[in-house]
């Protein structure tokens, strides 16, 4: 079975959660944050979480385990921390819960990154990854880099990732 029949074949109507990593935003303040959740809802689907927590590594994990353990999303976006800084721990916090990685996510947002902001994009450590039953993707801040993520990589594709992670 090709793209095309595994695409139309796909679940449409996910459960989506949203966390932003941030130590100055709350979730009045969150932009990105909303924009994604308001975002998946326009794709047909039900936000079932929606929180700001600090960037701490432990704090990330914790959250990460308890949203997929309590709300069962199928999708988690992740938006802030992912940058060099070194208050910037989401990667490190992420990535080893992942049971696979999908590679080619941050290497398609770098590229796209590159044609809007420059050699700047070499500073993003976007990635994205299975775990347990849900993709989680993890994406920079900025409101343009979430909306980048999302409309041209995360929603386009959402569906068929899941068709697949549930064939097993």
């Amino acid at each position: 079975m090709g793209t095309e029949e595994h695409k139309a074949t796909a679940p449409r109507h996910l459960k989506v959660g949203v966390v932003s990593i941030s130590t100055t935003r709350t979730l009045a303040e969150d932009k990105s944050g909303h924009w994604i959740h308001r975002q998946a809802e326009k794709e047909g689907h039900q936000v079932v979480y929606h929180q700001v927590i600090p960037d701490d590594a432990q704090v990330i994990a914790a959250t990460i385990s308890d949203v997929i353990r309590e709300h069962h999303p199928h999708a988690l976006l992740l938006t802030g921390g992912t940058g060099v800084s070194p208050k910037d721990v989401t990667i490190e916090a992420v990535r080893p819960l992942f049971s696979k990685e999908l590679s080619a996510f941050g290497v398609l947002f770098a590229q796209l990154s590159f044609e809007d902001i420059d050699a700047a994009a070499v500073l993003s450590r976007a990635t994205a990854g299975i775990i347990n039953a849900a993709v989680v993707f993890c994406m920079p801040g900025s409101l343009n880099a979430c909306k980048l993520a999302c409309n041209a990589l995360i929603f386009p594709e959402l569906g068929h990732l899941i068709r697949h992670i549930q064939e097993g």
